[in-house]
């Protein structure tokens, strides 16, 4: 049986199509227009600005008391952090596998990253690793829904209450994902959401915090706002702040993306359970499982186990190349581990206080390992918003790589 000569090397593309993302209507042309118009581009007082309107009924959706617009998902986590009351010094329970601004932004709050190993069967912080990671000096814990799987809440919150630690949603990767019933945001005393390009919802950048505390938003209020109070005059700073707020434009082109997020979001799941029916045919390639809490699976990222046994031992670099050759936006996951990284290994923090008894060279968590080296790749979602045809095709273009390598 000839070979078929794979797109890498030559051959015909599997999928020819494009995906494009972010995807906008009508819809946003319009808003962004009418903010234009209205002349009113920056900050507001009023509760009909476009960004009063967004966080409003952001924070309907959530399900929350307050939900508070911020620069980006980045700076969200790093307010919310600091709003918490942590002190420098103070140690901050982080997974090991995220972007790295999950535990830098700890480091810019002056406090310590603790990192924790993450669950084989879901890529998220394993509870049962953290309470062994708590110290008297342990403040908070940033549980990252990773891909859009939430985490498992119910016992991460358990343990959080036990120890009296403060709980931050990374929820960066969650729009419109839940736990048992509730959003996700909802459940820590906080969430941070990124709404950056290639989030289920994109305003280019930006962000939001959700919380039910009234001292939390104040809080994030003056940090947001150069240390002004909710309602106070305008040169009148309480305490250290800075302008971390969005633009209306960013405010009309959101409120746009959360009307359709729903839609996309049963779309997307609706297709991942069909390729992962697929997948159970090809050796070397199987989903992450979803966890029985899990009632809305957010997937900002489609996630795989590789094993390149199974495809004449090509690396997950290697794989990538070859899928993304063939029209499958593919990506080789996170190759390393946070602690891994320049900055931690060799402690370059610049101004940020963090004792000298913080060593990243010693540590070593098998399962983020793993994934990082050897297993995990992921799918961008914008192809979860094709069709099942184009879910065929994937399959096919795994299929091909392993029968022509």
């Amino acid at each position: 049986m000839n070979k078929e000569l794979l797109a890498h090397h030559g051959g015909e593309k599997t999928i020819t199509k494009e995906f494009p993302w972010p995807i906008f209507s009508e819809d946003e042309l319009n808003a962004v227009k009418n903010v234009i118009e209205g002349r009113e581009w920056g900050v507001s007082a009023s509760p009909d600005s476009a960004v009063a309107k967004f966080e409003k009924q952001f924070a309907e959706y959530t399900g929350v008391k307050y939900a508070f617009s911020i620069a980006n998902g980045s700076v969200a986590l790093r307010v919310a952090l600091i709003a918490a009351g942590v002190k420098p010094g103070d140690e901050v329970i982080v997974p090991a596998m995220s972007f790295i601004a999950t535990a830098s932004i700890v480091v810019e709050a002056n406090c310590v990253p603790v990192f924790v190993d993450i669950e084989p069967g879901t890529y998220n912080l394993d509870p049962e690793k953290i309470e062994a990671a708590i110290t008297s000096k342990t403040k908070a814990i940033i549980p990252v829904h990773f891909g859009g799987h939430p985490c498992d809440m119910d016992r991460i919150m358990e343990i959080a209450n036990k120890h009296n630690l403060f709980v931050i949603e990374d929820a960066c990767h969650g729009h419109g994902g839940s736990h048992k019933g509730r959003k996700l945001g909802s459940i820590g005393d906080a969430g941070c959401f990124s709404f950056q390009s290639s989030k289920n919802m994109s305003g280019g950048e930006g962000g939001i915090i959700t919380t039910n505390s009234t001292e939390i938003y104040e809080k994030l209020y003056a940090l947001k706002n150069v240390g002004r109070k909710p309602g106070g005059k305008w040169y009148e700073h309480f305490y250290l702040g800075c302008n971390y707020r969005i633009t209306q434009f960013q405010a009309a082109i959101l409120t746009c993306q959360l009307n359709r997020l729903d839609a996309q979001n049963k779309l997307r799941a609706e297709n991942a359970v069909y390729l992962a029916s697929l997948l159970k045919d090809i050796e070397g390639v199987s989903p992450l499982e979803v966890s029985s809490y899990v009632t809305e699976h957010a997937y900002h990222l489609y996630i795989m186990k590789y094993d390149k046994t199974k495809f004449n031992n090509l690396t997950k670099a290697e794989f990538s190349d070859l899928l993304n050759s063939e029209g499958v936006p593919c990506f080789m996951g996170y190759p390393e581990p946070l602690y891994k990284q320049p900055v931690f290994q060799n402690k370059e923090f610049l101004c940020y206080a963090i004792p000298e008894s913080a060593d990243y060279t010693q540590v070593h968590l098998p399962e983020t390992e793993k994934a990082c080296y050897e297993e995990c790749m992921w799918l961008n979602q914008s192809i979860l918003l094709g069709t099942k045809e184009d879910m065929d095709l994937v399959a096919k273009a795994i299929k091909k790589i392993q029968a022509n390598t």
